[in-house]
C-alpha cells in the first residue's frame, strides 16, 4: 500500500489518535463475529456504518495496545554480563524480555485489505535505549578503532531513532481476528515472527572504512649477493657446464705435465696406449705434432664441429716398431752393420 494512504497518525513522532477505518459495502461475516465476541454491551450490527462505529471506538480505547512480538535482549554490554556454569542462571541476570508493542493506525477493507500498525512511545523508547547502551557498545568493541568511530557511532543512533519512530507494520486484515476485549489483541499465524525480523532489520551494523594494506618487499635469502641493494634485478645463474667443455679464451703460454696427464685421462679409448712400455727414447721415433705446445690444445674452436683427436698409431704398429729396436740393439748396432754385408 502507499506510503500517502497512511493517515497523518501514521508518520514518525506524530501524537496517537483516532484509526482510520474503510469498509466495503458488505461487511464480511468473520468481522461481524468478532465484533460481537468482543462487545460486553449488545450492539447492533445490522449495517456498514454500524461495523465501521464499533470498530473506530474498539480501537479508540488507550487500552487498546497490541503485542506484536517479544524480543529476548540482554541486560547490559557482553563485557559487563554474568558468567555462569549454569546456562539457566545466565539467562536470568543476563537477558530480559522486551514486548513490543502497537496500536491500529489504519484499516483498510476495500483495496489492500489490510491494517497497519505503529509503535508506542514505550517501546520506541525501550528500544532506543538498547540501541544506544548495549548493542552500540558491543558493535563498536567488535571493530577496531579509527579517527571517525565516535562520528559514526551517533550517527547510527540518529539514524536508528528516525527508522523506529518511522516503522510502521502492515499485515493483511484478517489480524483482527485476534481482537480482545478493550480493543487489545495480539497477532496470530506466525506473524509475530515477521514483525521481530523487521525490527531486528533496524539495528544496523558498525562499518569501518578498509584497512591501509601495506605491501612490503620479500625478504632476501641469506644467500643473496645483493642483500645491501634489494631492488636491483638479479641476473640468472648460469647453467652447469661439464669440466671437459670448458675452453679457456685467453690460455697461458706454457703446458705442464699435469694437464697434459688429463688430456690422456680423459680419453677412454686409449687405456691400452697408455699401458704399453714405452721405446727408448734414442731410437723410438716421436709423433708427429703431439701435444707439447699450448695453442694445439686450447685455442678455441672455430666452429661447432667436434674437437679433433690426434692422429695416433696404433697398438700394432708401436709393438712391431720395439720388436725391430729391441732386435738391433741386442744382435748389433748400427755402427757396425758393414761387418756383415756379403762380399760381391
Amino acid at each position: 500500500m502507499p506510503s500517502i494512504l497512511l493517515p497523518a497518525s501514521a508518520a514518525a513522532f506524530a501524537p496517537r489518535s483516532s484509526p482510520t477505518v474503510v469498509l466495503n459495502t458488505k461487511v464480511d461475516p468473520w468481522l461481524t463475529a468478532t465484533l460481537k465476541r468482543i462487545n460486553r454491551i449488545k450492539r447492533p450490527l445490522n449495517s456498514v456504518p454500524q461495523h465501521m462505529r464499533c470498530l473506530t471506538e474498539t480501537l479508540s480505547s488507550p487500552s487498546a495496545i497490541w503485542t506484536l512480538c517479544s524480543l529476548m535482549l540482554p541486560k547490559a554490554p557482553d563485557s559487563q554480563l554474568r558468567k555462569d556454569s549454569n546456562p539457566l542462571v545466565e539467562a536470568l541476570f543476563n537477558y530480559q524480555l522486551l514486548h513490543i508493542e502497537a496500536y491500529v493506525v489504519h484499516v483498510d477493507l476495500v483495496l489492500q485489505n489490510e491494517i497497519a500498525f505503529k509503535l508506542t512511545p514505550e517501546s520506541i523508547a525501550a528500544l532506543t535505549e538498547y540501541h544506544k547502551d548495549i548493542y552500540l557498545v558491543d558493535t563498536a568493541a567488535a571493530v577496531w578503532n579509527w579517527s571517525e568511530k565516535e562520528t559514526q557511532i551517533k550517527k547510527l543512533q540518529e539514524e536508528f531513532v528516525q527508522a523506529v519512530n518511522k516503522f510502521v507494520y502492515r499485515t493483511s486484515a484478517l489480524a483482527l481476528e485476534g481482537l480482545e476485549d478493550d480493543g487489545a489483541g495480539e497477532l496470530l499465524c506466525g506473524r509475530s515472527e515477521d514483525v521481530k525480523g523487521a525490527i531486528m532489520g533496524l539495528f544496523m551494523p558498525l562499518l569501518p572504512p578498509p584497512q591501509r594494506v601495506n605491501i612490503r618487499p620479500a625478504p632476501l635469502l641469506p644467500s643473496s649477493p645483493a642483500t645491501g641493494h634489494w631492488w636491483q634485478p638479479t641476473l640468472p645463474a648460469p647453467a652447469p657446464v661439464e669440466s671437459w667443455k670448458v675452453v679457456p679464451s685467453s690460455p697461458s703460454t706454457t703446458t705442464t705435465a699435469d694437464s697434459q696427464s688429463a688430456v690422456w685421462a680423459s680419453m677412454a679409448g686409449f687405456d691400452n696406449i697408455q699401458n704399453l712400455p714405452s721405446p727408448t727414447p734414442s731410437y723410438s721415433q716421436p709423433f708427429s705434432q703431439p701435444y707439447s705446445t699450448a695453442s694445439n690444445f686450447y685455442s678455441a674452436p672455430q666452429s661447432t664441429a667436434p674437437l679433433a683427436l690426434p692422429q695416433l698409431p696404433l697398438p700394432s704398429m708401436v709393438a712391431q716398431q720395439q720388436c725391430s729396436t729391441s732386435a738391433g740393439l741386442t744382435g748389433f748396432g748400427w755402427d757396425r752393420y758393414h761387418e756383415y754385408t756379403p762380399t760381391m
